[in-house]
């Protein structure tokens, strides 16, 4: 810690006391600790940013390494790739430029439960008719 109490032998001698060289650490351990809880708080809302009321079921997760490219489709019947809004007609060649940008996993769909069925579905087929053949539902886990 950061107190020096060289007095010199006993004697006092004005303005020839030395500077401390010690760094105080304690504020910026308070800092960082700050920061890792604030992170903590905030990663989990990072992970998807469009709000959906998914359906729940009682199906396992699913264990996935990599990061998931999801298409949303809202409430309002908007289409979003990741956060992205998107067009219908445009879904398709977004899904093929990112493809060509080396991704190769399973896309998920999250629908909103409020959604009409058939949107939902309409979307997953389009997606498949294009050529992508890993799709998956995205579902809450049910409460018990």
């Amino acid at each position: 810690m950061g107190v020096n109490l060289n007095t010199g032998g006993g004697r006092h001698r004005p303005g020839r006391t030395k500077p401390m060289a010690e760094i105080n650490v304690t504020p910026f351990v308070d800092v960082m600790l700050v920061l890792l809880i604030v992170f903590m708080v905030a990663a989990p809302l990072l992970t998807v940013g469009v709000v959906v009321d998914l359906p729940e079921t009682s199906a396992n997760p699913i264990q996935d390494q990599g990061e998931p490219l999801t298409v949303t489709v809202s409430g309002d019947g908007t289409i979003y790739v990741q956060e992205t809004p998107v067009e219908y007609e445009n879904l398709i060649p977004r899904l093929e430029a990112i493809a060509t940008a080396g991704y190769d996993q399973r896309i998920y769909i999250r629908g909103d439960q409020n959604r009409a069925y058939g949107d939902v579905v309409k979307v997953m087929g389009r997606i498949n008719a294009a050529g992508f053949t890993q799709i998956g539902l995205v579902t809450e886990q049910e409460t018990q």
